[in-house]
């Protein structure tokens, strides 16, 4: 086990590693299009051409903007608010609002401006905050080393593994990979660069690549493609058709069952752990038998855990089809459905895999071979 002053070198090194990232570009540089994008207040909005049908409404809102901040701060604008009638995609504002505004300026004044959504930044950077203060004040240095990780995790995703995708490269090894780090950045944090860590870790990577290869074969038999993910079919029209939405659906798959995995097999090296420390005469077998029965345990609320993470992407869908009265087997057989019967299903498999890999590892590197 790390001590405390080579524990806050391995931090400082995470620390390093997610600066790197932080300034990595990701080869898809944001729009230099002459747009300045502002914060504006709603003076006013006028509605007479908006139509009300049911709960939705279409037409265009007139909306009167102050900016806010930038170089136009404090000017007036006049634009148009188009509404659709997709409540998905409209946004309907209000006098007193926020909003974010793309702005055209010509010489200091404003030309044109876009209405891109509220603005929900601050609230957002509340939030984020609030949960760092919470999750600091329990648990206090091990908090850090979460936040840490957060911060990894987010930075693996948005300049290595996403960017990787657009390229073209393959999208189940390059998420292998990532996922690789992030439970190596994760685990070996929390548990630090132990037998206890590396057994989590190698138990968690263990049920990832069993999720991935169940994955791709049942995926393959259910006849499920990429499309099912939102926006994916997007991808194809604005010029990256060259991209597996299928692999990316499978890649996503193991993706999302990772963190599941990594609680299950963070929860048995540790227990084996102390198990070992307390008993250091216990025997190897005696030590698997305990981390196997530390993993039934675990892995009984854990696949429900996945389950009701899932069930909120489909509870509007399944509310429309029961108000329809439609047959269950239809409802089974609907290709959106059967992509999450196999995400649902196939990532409370690698849940379950994951305890008996990690028992093992555990009672092989935590207890000597003498015993």
């Amino acid at each position: 086990m790390l001590g405390p002053r080579k524990d806050k070198i391995f931090v400082g090194f995470i620390a390093v590693v997610c600066l790197v990232l932080w300034f990595i570009p990701t080869g898809f540089p944001e729009q230099e299009d002459g747009y300045v994008r502002s914060r504006a207040k709603v003076l006013a909005v006028d509605d007479s051409n908006v139509h009300q049908w049911g709960v939705v409404k279409t037409g265009v809102q007139g909306i009167s903007l102050e900016i806010a901040d930038g170089p136009f701060a404090g000017q007036q604008v006049e634009t148009t608010n188009p509404l659709i009638g997709k409540l998905e995609l409209d946004k309907v504002f209000q006098a007193g609002d926020r909003a974010l505004v793309v702005i055209k300026g010509e010489h200091g004044q404003i030309a044109a401006a876009n209405l891109i959504d509220h603005y929900r930044i601050d609230i957002e950077a509340v939030l984020v905050l609030l949960f760092m203060a919470v999750l600091f004040w329990y648990a206090r240095w091990t908090g850090v080393k979460a936040i840490l990780s957060f911060v990894f995790t987010i930075l693996a995703l948005w300049k290595v593994m996403w960017p990787l995708f657009l390229n073209g490269w393959d999208p189940i090894v390059i998420a292998l990979v990532v996922v690789c780090a992030i439970v190596g950045c994760v685990i070996f944090l929390v548990a630090g660069l132990s037998r206890k860590g590396l057994a989590a870790f190698l138990g968690t990577l263990s049920g990832a690549v069993a999720v991935c290869i169940l994955a791709v074969v049942f995926g393959t038999l259910f006849k499920v493609h990429g499309a099912v993910v939102p926006y994916a079919e997007t991808l194809l029209h604005v010029g990256f058709s060259y991209i597996d939405l299928t692999k990316v659906f499978f890649a996503g798959i193991f993706l999302a069952s990772s963190g599941a995995m990594m609680d299950v097999a963070v929860d048995i090296a540790v227990a084996v752990a102390e198990l070992v420390d307390k008993k250091p005469d216990i025997s190897r077998k005696e030590a698997i038998k305990s981390g196997m029965n530390v993993g039934r345990a675990v892995v009984g609320t854990m696949t429900t855990t996945l389950l009701l993470a899932y069930s909120g992407s489909f509870t509007a869908l399944m509310m429309v089809f029961m108000a329809q009265g439609t047959p269950v087997i239809n409802i089974l057989n609907l290709t959106y459905i059967a992509a999450e019967i196999l995400h649902t299903i196939v990532g409370s498999f690698g849940v379950v895999l994951v305890a008996p890999f990690t028992a093992v590892l555990s009672g092989w590197l935590l207890v000597k071979p003498s015993r």
